[in-house]
This record gives structure tokens, sequence and C-alpha cells, in this order.
């Protein structure tokens, strides 16, 4: 029987796999989630690097004395990373939600990277 970790990583396979079918040379914005924080980064996976990246656990960020235990704070994550990506150049990303249920904190960001530019 399979922990809820294997599980979880089964997921994410299986949604980076169809990631990559519909991609088209687009950056893939990853988002990774605990339970205190949430972090995204930009990545370039024809050239293997990451093109930006914001979480919780910046020094800026964790001055605000905010945590990255609610919707809140991923929605600025969200605009964070909007902002750094239209300074890399990038416009449309394909959204890797790395076998997290696409809710919550999830959409959150997605939503708040959506209205700072990012298409996807």
């Amino acid at each position: 029987m399979l922990s809820s970790r294997d599980k979880t990583k089964r997921r994410a396979q299986r949604v980076r796999s169809r990631l990559r079918k519909l991609a088209n040379g687009k950056p893939r914005l990853s988002v990774s989630r605990s339970s205190k924080n949430i972090s995204v980064q930009l990545i370039d996976d024809a050239q293997g690097r990451t093109l930006a990246s914001a979480s919780t656990l910046e020094a800026d960020f964790r001055k605000s004395g905010k945590t990255g235990a609610d919707s809140g704070a991923a929605a600025e994550i969200g605009k964070l990373i909007a902002e750094r990506a239209k300074k890399a150049g990038v416009s449309e990303v394909v959204f890797d939600r790395g076998g997290f249920l696409f809710h919550g904190r999830i959409k959150a960001l997605a939503d708040a990277a959506r209205e700072g530019g990012l298409e996807f």
C-alpha cells in the first residue's frame, strides 16, 4: 500500500507528464505548498533552469509578520511571481499544481498570478 507521500508524488508526475504535452516551449509555473508556507518557481524545462521564484520564506515577506498558511499570503505570492515573470520577459506559462488540488491556497495563488498578467 502506498503512503500519502507516494500518492502525492504519483499525482505530481501524472500532472507533469500532461503538462509536457501541452507546454509547447512555455515555462512551467510550479507550486509547492506545506502546512506553513507556499512557494512557486517559474521553470524553463528546455534549458533546465529557474527563471523566477517567490516564497513566503523570503525575508521581505517574513518582515511583514504574516505566515504562508492562508489564502491571503498565497495571493501575495501570486502577484509577486507575476511581477518577477514580467521582468524575466515571460507572459505565458503552464500551471503545474504539483499533485495538489486546485482549491484554496493553490487557487488563490493562480488567480492572483492571472490578475498580475500571467496567462495560463
